[in-house]
């Protein structure tokens, strides 16, 4: 894949792993680098897939065992039916993940960006008892645990129009999100994704990169995670209490589709704060500040080992 025609995106050599959610759907799974390496799973997050994740895939993996999955609905994983999209398929999807890459007793650093964060933290809400015995730690990077809408900077209202700002914000990205990408509309779109996903200064191809991540996925999983996310989270957040490890979280000062503010928040209610990270750029992160990003996944996986050699 080439991000405006000048950067192709290269993986080191993946090993496929054989992996199906609760219901079925296939979840397309790699592993990269040493067999034997500490292991670091990484949850994408909506419109995205492995590739989105090249940054740290290339850094981690010459040292770590790193493990990366699509979504249902995104990449190489399989389209389920309309109504297989839930925070509890999302949740199991991500255990399936676990279950089936990691050895029995084994942990790992957990790495979730934006719906892929949601994914960890729906995980630890409903697999509590989980937690400690398959994850060291986690970060979590340009991520909410709710009210989604009503934090987007992207739809300027009064807050007398916040009630019609969170139907009309809903009802644009349900139905944005499972429109075909058509050529046609190629430019308005690309603008569009570009300015949620990514800060002003950001390079051109890291917003190509992102909208050509949004044009590839199915609509159906577009649709599908994008209704999910408006109707479980925006009138609720999710609870942290079942995250008991430590808990790194990563966000954007000029992140508009989940501000600041939704990091800060999460790093409130952590009980178990490994770290607030706020790095400028927009929302990837993971793709506009990769060396810093990696960096602190690197110490947490060194963290995580150090506390397993100590204990043993």
């Amino acid at each position: 894949m080439t991000a405006s025609g000048s950067r192709r995106i290269h993986l080191p050599p993946g090993r496929p792993a054989i992996v199906r959610g609760a219901d079925g759907t296939r979840l397309h799974t790699e592993v990269f680098g040493p067999q034997d390496g500490y292991p670091i799973v990484l949850a994408h997050g909506i419109t995205c897939a492995i590739s989105v994740w090249h940054e740290q895939i290339n850094d981690l993996a010459r040292d770590y065992r790193v493990i990366a999955f699509d979504h249902r609905g995104h990449g190489r994983s399989g389209v389920p039916p309309r109504g297989h999209y839930s925070l509890d398929h999302l949740a199991s999807d991500l255990d399936a993940v676990l279950e089936a890459t990691l050895a029995p007793g084994e942990r790992a650093v957990i790495a979730g960006h934006s719906m892929g964060g949601i994914a960890i933290t729906s995980w630890a809400e409903r697999y509590r008892h989980k937690v400690a015995q398959r994850a060291d730690a986690v970060a979590l990077i340009n991520t909410t645990t709710g009210e989604i809408i009503r934090q987007v900077k992207f739809l300027s209202m009064t807050p007398r129009m916040s009630r019609g700002r969170v139907a009309v914000g809903s009802r644009i990205i349900k139905t944005f999100g499972g429109v075909p990408a058509l050529r046609a509309a190629a430019l308005p779109s690309r603008r569009v994704v570009a300015a949620l996903a990514v800060g002003r200064d950001a390079d051109p191809a890291v917003a190509q990169l992102v909208y050509d991540l949004y044009a590839t996925t199915p609509a159906a999983g577009r649709a599908g995670c994008a209704r999910m996310l408006v109707d479980s989270i925006e009138r609720r957040h999710i609870r942290l209490h079942g995250l008991t490890v430590p808990t790194l979280v990563i966000g954007s000062q000029s992140d508009r589709l989940l501000p600041i503010d939704s990091s800060r928040r999460i790093a409130r209610d952590a009980p178990n704060l490994a770290g607030l990270v706020e790095l400028p750029g927009g929302h990837c992160a993971i793709l506009e500040q990769p060396a810093e990003v990696n960096q602190h996944l690197r110490q947490l996986a060194e963290s995580a080992t150090k506390r397993t050699s100590l204990s043993g």
